[in-house]
This record gives structure tokens, sequence and C-alpha cells, in this order.
């Protein structure tokens, strides 16, 4: 009876140990999968590109959760900094101040501002023709010398006015578009409006507003001709007087491939950032190598220019 009695609990503990061995080998075969959170904020300009290769990312890696959400370059990298997400998305260039405080990036896209006005502007045909010169521009957003939409085209008989708007927030589209016309984000003129979509809307439903925005927003996503209600501005580059062929930009297609060939100025076209604060490990490692690599193949679908390998391949190493 005794050695039967033992004879069972020997045979229960051998079962235990098979049935531990076979869960170990189960966790085994699962073992390096990514799991965890990753949490993103910043730049209006990079968030619908942000978005897609989250998507992307966890259709591989199912485990992996993201929190993305926009605010602006400017709290992108505040946050980062401050460690309150583990990546900033930064719509322009990273000061030496604030790599001193710890900020780590990478360059992964690359994308543009455009000038926006209303679709029912009262001199659009002149402004599609004609284009609008950065010393104009500088009139506009910048001495206010220029207030009329008359003197913007040349024809003095138009008293419209411009109704000017700008970023309320700190963010990359503003301080890059300020930059183009010489001077800093505080230094545009205009109402004040939070966000890209804000923006947008702004000109959208003013038929005598002019704005900017980031070529995501500018133009459909679907379709990729320019959002209903507005219109894109040509910049005349070369400031002939006319909008030349190269200069036009009707969809989303030719503003990526005017981004893509230097055409179209830089700025107001940049390179998009991603910060984090020190250099990246583990899970968000894994995610910003995947974009710089897999991740690039979504860049065109989504509206944004691809930067030269040689820069990608320079991100992806300083990341490593």
């Amino acid at each position: 009876m005794n050695n039967r009695f033992w004879q069972v609990i020997v045979g229960i503990l051998i079962l235990v140990m098979a049935l531990s061995g076979c869960s170990g080998k189960s966790a085994e075969s699962t073992e390096g999968e990514l799991s965890g959170t990753i949490t993103i904020s910043g730049a209006w300009a990079l968030y619908p590109m942000m978005t897609r290769w989250a998507e992307e990312f966890q259709k591989l890696h199912p485990d992996v959760q993201f929190d993305v959400s926009a605010g602006g370059a400017g709290k992108g990298m505040a946050d980062a900094l401050g460690g309150i997400v583990d990546i900033g998305m930064v719509s322009r260039e990273v000061t030496a101040e604030e790599e001193a405080k710890g900020a780590y990036w990478v360059a992964v896209t690359k994308d543009a501002v455009f000038p926006m006005v209303n679709a029912q502007n009262p001199v659009l045909q002149d402004l599609l023709s004609k284009g609008l010169s950065r010393e104009t521009l500088i009139g506009i957003y910048i001495t206010g010398e220029i207030k009329t939409w008359g003197q913007a085209v040349g024809r003095p008989e138009v008293t419209i006015p411009i109704n000017v708007y700008t970023r309320s927030d700190a963010a990359g589209a503003p301080e890059v578009w300020a930059k183009y016309l010489g001077k800093k984000q505080e230094d545009l003129l205009g109402v004040g409006v939070f966000g890209d979509p804000g923006l947008l809307d702004a000109v959208i439903k003013d038929p005598n507003g002019i704005g900017f925005n980031n070529l995501g927003y500018a133009f459909d996503t679907q379709s990729g001709v320019t959002v209903t209600g507005a219109a894109v501005l040509p910049i005349d580059v070369n400031g002939d007087g006319q909008a030349d062929a190269n200069e036009v930009i009707e969809n989303k297609s030719d503003a990526i491939q005017a981004v893509a060939t230097g055409k179209y100025p830089a700025p107001p076209a940049r390179t998009e950032n991603l910060v984090t604060k020190g250099k990246p490990s583990g899970l968000v490692q894994a995610f910003i190598e995947w974009i710089l690599t897999e991740g690039q193949k979504f860049v065109g679908e989504a509206g944004y220019v691809s930067l030269p390998q040689e820069q990608l391949d320079a991100s992806l190493q300083k990341i490593k």
C-alpha cells in the first residue's frame, strides 16, 4: 500500500515536471517578442505619419500599444525632455541647448509648409497664375505693408483686405515659415489659431484669409487633391512675376515631387525628427529602427518625402 502510494506520488511529480517543461518551452518560443506601450507626442506635421507607422508596427507586434498625440513641436520636445513621453515629434532643428539637456534626435522623413488661401479668394486666378514672391509674403506676414489682395497681385483697384492667420501654439510649421521669411515665429503677424487643423479651418471659413499648412494637412489623404475649400498658393521662387510650371502645386504628388527634387525652397521644406531623452533603448529603439528601415515604405503613401538613403543610414547608425 505504501509502495503504491509513493508510486502515485512519483508519477504525479513526473507529470508536473513534464507539464512544466512544456510550459517553459512555450514561453521560450515567444521569448523576444516585443510588448509594452510607447507614448509619443509633438508636431502636428508628423502626427499623420506617426499614426500610420504605429498602426503598421502594431500589425507586426500585436502586444505593442501606442499612445500618440499632437500638440506642436514645442510640446513634443518638452514632453520628451521631461520624461512625459518616450518619443517627441519635432518638425524643426534641435538646438544645442536642447541637446545639452539630453535631447537625442534622429531624422526620419521630410515634408514642407505651404501657403494657403480660401478657394473663393477674390483674386484667386491672379494668385495661381502669378504666385507670391518671398518679398510679398514678407510684406504680408512680417512688415504688414501689404494689406490688400490688390497690393499682393498688382491690382490697386482691388481694396479687399487680407486677413492673416498664423499659429498660436509653439510649433515647427510657424517656425519654419518664419525662417523662410527671415524671422522667428513670434515675428509673424496675424490672428493666432491653434494647430494645423485649426489654421486650415480658419482659412476655409474666410474668403479673404491666408494661412499656411503642413503637406499632410494641405491635401486630402485619399484623393491627393487640395482639401475642399482651400487652395495652395504657388511661391514665385525666381521672382519673375509668374508661377512657372515647376512652381505650381496642384496636388499631393506635385508637392512631394517638388520637395524631393529641391524645387520647393527649404525652408519652408524641412526635415522631421524624433527626439528621446538620451539614447533610445529596448522597445523604443526597436520601433525607431523599424521606422528607418521597413517603415520607410509607407512614407510616400502617407504623403511625406523620403530622406536620402545616406541620411537614413546616418540616423540608423546614431541609435545603434
